[in-house]
């Protein structure tokens, strides 16, 4: 079954009738490689694919309950809408009996999670998650919640169950930033070597590697974390948004290892390719 991180990919647009504003996206800068040598979380969740109209937009559906209200029957709350497949996983974990209850339970959750009220997210997530363990969608979107709150081990734990049951490797480089964030640098070699081999799809994998080479600059490696980069970066030829990404988290590492031609060089290779990528334009400014 899909799992929910290639849900939110495909842009959510079965959980219901109202696109998410871009304006309401996470910030870029939660995703910014970090200029310092200490951590910061490189939040490579929840990236959808090309449904949208720029580069950077993201078109979300927010998953809110509909009402009705016939002039006869007081107002009722219609559960919101989960996707098809979602929907078949609750039956088949909880049965078609409570399966419906669930639906909406998660669609509340989820509505919390893109409106970035994730501890509300999370109070519903983990009375679901002791209801229905064996439901893939809730395990993953409990633990992009708990994620999104720095609750690390807890993040860990959440989407390990949800590879452990869908066998899925798109929550992989999440797992690897809260293992860097833990300064566990050798779980996140081991998630990017099984990530590397599995090669699920170019998006992930890079995404990984980004995460990789960031856990080796932690532990002061500047040249292997750019070696890790520098190879799959040669090789574009039709970037894509990850492409960028990898171009950024190159350039941040060039700059940081006092090589600034090679960063401005590649600043300018992203803002060529979108003007408003995470803070580019600024820190193209600031080396001159």
């Amino acid at each position: 079954m899909a799992g929910w991180g290639k849900v939110a990919r495909r842009g959510a647009s079965e959980l219901g009738p109202e696109p998410r504003p871009e304006s309401t996206r996470p910030p870029r800068a939660e995703r910014r490689p970090a200029r310092a040598r200490e951590w910061q979380p490189e939040r490579w969740v929840e990236e959808p694919e090309k449904k949208r109209a720029e580069p950077q937009a993201r078109r979300r559906a927010g998953g809110g309950a509909r009402r009705f209200a016939p002039v006869e029957v007081p107002r009722q709350r219609r559960p919101p809408k989960v996707p098809e497949v979602v929907g078949e996983e609750l039956q088949t974990t909880a049965g078609a009996r409570k399966a419906p209850h669930l639906a909406r339970r998660l669609g509340d959750a989820t509505k919390a999670y893109e409106r970035d009220r994730y501890e509300d997210a999370r109070r519903i997530l983990k009375q679901l998650a002791a209801d229905v363990p064996a439901s893939p969608a809730v395990r993953e979107l409990y633990g992009l919640t708990l994620y999104r709150q720095s609750r690390w081990r807890d993040a860990l734990r959440e989407l390990g169950a949800f590879h452990d049951l869908t066998g899925s490797y798109d929550q992989f480089p999440t797992m690897a930033d809260a293992s860097r964030a833990l300064g566990r640098h050798d779980d996140v070699a081991e998630l990017w070597e099984e990530l590397r081999v599995a090669s699920p799809s170019a998006e992930l994998v890079t995404e990984g590697r980004i995460v990789a080479a960031g856990s080796r600059a932690d532990q002061g490696d500047l040249s292997g974390a750019i070696r890790m980069l520098e190879g799959a970066a040669r090789k574009v030829t039709r970037p894509r948004d990850h492409h960028l990404r990898l171009w950024y988290a190159l350039a941040d590492l060039y700059e940081r290892a006092g090589e600034v031609p090679a960063a401005r060089e590649l600043f300018r290779r992203v803002l060529r390719h979108d003007r408003t990528f995470f803070d580019t334009a600024e820190r193209l400014t600031a080396l001159g």
